[in-house]
């Protein structure tokens, strides 16, 4: 009789757990495919019209298609050179329902470059997915600078004895990558700081600086255009954008070779399950035919990757340009 009761019994808590796991399956199932219910928020640390802005709308539109066009609202909340919408978003509620584009700068570069952060890039958020990389342009205004290819470049360079490169913004890829250039070339730039690309292209052409680096997609217009010239590009291989342009790693500078990302982060705490519907939707938007033909055209190599893949980008880059900041000596407040 004990037996026969100890197996009910057994029988009964079996029964039990299985119902209580069916019951946890479903709950995250509807979680999974109820998410979302309401227009989602996607914040930008950068202006309307720039590389950040263009790859956020684009996959903005993507996912509000994929989602029953319930919505997603890109919000830009420009300054600081993306730290102001970096420290928003760490602040949100996670619950999926606000979402940041984040790019190299605010993730991977921040870290090593200011003193005190408003936010922690580790801690503070769990990436979703990357969506895009790019490769920079080194431009210059044809009517100022003589060049042709960066060796010429170095060469006229060096006859001024210096020259004046323009960034988007101190902290930034293009700020470092001036630096990194003037390594590779046995020069020290002097760095001019803008607040957006925009102005970074304005004191170009004005010819209050000789050179920037820009991003392929800003800089592919200009250059198909004839109002400026791209003397190389800084990837490993060369741009679809602009395929006659050889990367300046061609061009006998081995050593120079970078890009920037933009990528989804979501805050810390988001569950898991919607961090991953979120993960595989950003995927299937940019990689789609129609969402990857559109970021290209605008001058983006599309990744799409998963999450784990994604992590592991932000920390090995963290290194990366942390040697990169550190042999500078900048420290920003």
């Amino acid at each position: 009789m004990h037996t026969i009761t100890s197996i009910n019994f057994t029988r009964r808590t079996l029964t039990l757990c299985l119902a209580t796991a069916a019951l946890a399956g479903s709950a995250v199932a509807q979680t999974q495919t109820s998410y979302p219910t309401r227009p989602v928020r996607l914040i930008v640390g950068f202006p309307a019209g720039t590389g950040p802005d263009i790859v956020a709308r684009i996959l903005a539109q993507r996912l509000s298609e994929g989602w029953g066009n319930m919505g997603v609202i890109v919000d830009n909340k420009p300054g600081a050179g993306g730290l102001i919408a970096a420290a928003e978003a760490a602040r949100a509620t996670p619950d999926g329902y606000t979402l940041m584009l984040g790019e190299t700068g605010q993730l991977s570069i921040a870290p090593s470059s200011y003193n005190k952060l408003p936010y922690d890039p580790v801690k503070d958020f769990a990436p979703v997915s990357q969506v895009v990389s790019s490769d920079f342009v080194l431009l210059v205004n044809p009517l100022k600078v003589p060049a042709r290819n960066v060796k010429e470049f170095v060469n006229w360079t060096q006859q001024q004895k210096g020259f004046f490169m323009a960034t988007f913004g101190a902290g930034t890829p293009g700020h470092f990558g001036a630096f990194m250039f003037g390594d590779a070339v046995k020069q020290k730039p002097e760095a001019i700081h803008y607040k957006t690309t925009a102005d970074a292209l304005g004191g170009l052409f004005s010819g209050d600086t000789q050179g920037v680096f820009a991003s392929v997609g800003l800089a592919a217009p200009n250059v198909k255009a004839g109002k400026l010239v791209a003397l190389g590009t800084t990837g490993g291989t060369r741009t679809a954008a602009l395929p006659d342009v050889p990367t300046i790693k061609e061009q006998g500078y081995s050593n120079l070779a970078f890009s920037s990302w933009f990528g989804v982060v979501a805050p810390a705490k988001v569950p898991a399950d919607i961090l991953a519907k979120l993960s595989a939707d950003i995927q299937k938007a940019v990689k789609a035919p129609e969402g990857k033909t559109k970021l290209e055209d605008a001058g983006f190599r599309v990744t799409g990757t998963s999450q784990e893949e994604f992590a592991r980008i932000i920390s090995a880059d963290t290194v990366t340009w942390g040697k990169a900041v550190s042999a500078t000596g900048f420290k920003a407040d």
